[in-house]
């Protein structure tokens, strides 16, 4: 099973600040470094280095734009004007600038990470050892990409399909909040905030460094958002701005108003959180086997950072939350709602089943019922409602007990089978994935109970 992750988001989330908090849990730099070198992407280099904020040691994970792609979104001057007050950020068309800017006095310190790169870098030996990756091809000046060209970008990249899915599914939610905000449909947003560079590095290196470290379980119990107003091309918006809002309505984030001035959730934040949150909750009591800090570049009156921690759970190890939907459909014809079944399990779903009840006036008609997480409800509701003719779902967030488990090949005197191993106590019982079964059934033409048991025979064999 993967790791649990708590995610401290009290002085709010952005994309760089995600991402230096998963290099700084150990993410592989290595990795991250050869995903970025893969993307069809340029105008930019990445600088990682540490930084303290208000004395405490954290990494910094900074993209540096070219001159043709450099859009002031560091440059505090151009931002703020001459009285760089705390609510008057510039937001780009669309979106807005995700890197938090900080004027902490104690900047770049000690020695930076490095993970053995031996190439496409080069060390500042001013207040710390930074590196340096370059990307130097041709340059396009402001680009305005589409979600699909965006999309098309994360598949070319040398990555895991675990990465790529996280970052198309990043990429996703921020775009479904800006097509709401501005009243068009998804396929005709084009707009600054991901379509710029620096947005793309920052969502497919958290996404590759999350994937990296193997995590399966994300706490985070609030994210703090403070109040006031950001400038953008617009005009001036509320915080939370009108795309974290929306990100936190449809993926039901638990914003907490601080009453500091300024914007500390950005929508890349707000996106990255929606798409890793399984839980708000934390255990009453975990133990922390490692933290990493991420770094900020705002200046706020509390230190700018999002901290991580990797933490195990002995007493509670085995609860879950999960997501039930549930809605009542008497007008739909068998062979429709198995198609919406396939559909579902094909848009993640875990599990999907139909019970036969009785409505109002006595109707026959079947409950639809589906598990899924909290980052797929919308995607599943969206799958129903376009499908079925219900006009209503119900959800619930249900508490579950799971088994420690894991998928493993077993060589058996029939072939080879994907076998589920759960484990209760000091016991190990084995399922044997029906896809295998089915497989050997018609190779050998054999009853599939045969080779079911067989397989789970010859697994306790090996077992004892």
């Amino acid at each position: 099973m993967g790791k649990t992750l708590y995610l401290d988001c009290s002085s709010g989330i952005s994309g760089d600040m995600a991402v230096a908090a998963m290099l700084d849990l150990g993410a592989d730099e290595k990795v991250l470094m050869d995903a970025l070198h893969s993307l069809p992407v340029s105008g930019y280099e990445v600088k990682i280095s540490r930084v303290s904020k208000s004395g405490i040691d954290a990494c910094d994970f900074n993209v540096v734009l070219d001159e043709e792609h450099e859009n002031h979104d560091h440059d505090m001057e151009y931002l703020h004007g001459h009285d760089h007050s705390h609510d008057a950020h510039d937001h780009n068309d669309f979106g807005h600038d995700d890197h938090h800017h900080d004027h902490d006095h104690g900047h770049d310190h000690g020695e930076d990470h490095h993970h053995g790169h031996e190439a496409d870098h080069y060390h500042d030996h001013g207040h710390g050892e930074d590196h340096h990756h370059g990307h130097g091809h041709s340059h396009h000046h402001h680009e305005h990409r589409g979600l699909n060209e965006i999309l098309g970008i994360i598949s070319q990249g040398k990555m895991s399909d675990g990465a790529k899915k996280l970052a198309s599914d990043i990429f996703t939610i921020i775009a479904q909040a800006e097509a709401k905000a501005h009243g068009l449909p998804q396929d005709q947003v084009h707009f600054h905030e991901v379509g710029a560079v620096d947005s793309i590095v920052d969502i497919v290196a958290f996404a590759v460094c999350f994937d990296n470290l193997d995590i399966s379980r994300v706490i985070i119990p609030k994210l703090n958002e403070g109040v006031g107003t950001v400038r953008c091309q617009h005009g001036i918006l509320p915080i939370p701005v009108p795309a974290v809002a929306n990100i936190a309505s449809a993926h039901h984030l638990p914003l907490h108003i601080m009453d500091v001035q300024g914007e500390f959730v950005t929508p890349t934040g707000a996106a990255i959180a929606a798409a890793i949150m399984t839980s708000q909750s934390l255990p009453e009591t975990f133990a922390i086997t490692r933290v990493g800090l991420g770094a900020g570049k705002r200046h706020y009156d509390r230190p700018s950072f999002v901290r991580a921690m990797l933490i195990e759970d002995e007493e509670r190890k085995d609860q879950d939350r999960i997501w039930k939907l549930e809605t009542d459909i008497d007008d739909c014809s068998g062979e429709n709602l198995g198609f919406v079944m396939d559909l579902l399990f094909e848009a993640g779903a875990r599990d999907v089943h139909y019970m036969p009840v009785f409505m109002k006036k006595n109707r026959p008609a079947y409950e639809l019922c589906v598990i899924c997480s909290q980052a797929d409800i919308e995607k599943m509701e969206q799958i129903i409602f376009k499908h079925t003719t219900t006009i209503g779902i119900r959800r619930m967030l249900v508490e579950r007990t799971v088994l420690p488990r894991s998928i493993m090949d077993v060589s058996t005197s029939l072939g080879t089978a994907a076998v589920k191993v759960c484990q209760i106590g000091g016991e190990k019982r084995f399922y044997p994935e029906y896809e295998s079964v089915a497989a050997i059934c018609r190779q050998e033409n054999l009853p599939y109970s045969k080779v079911y048991q067989t397989i789970v025979r010859e697994c306790e064999e090996k077992q004892s």
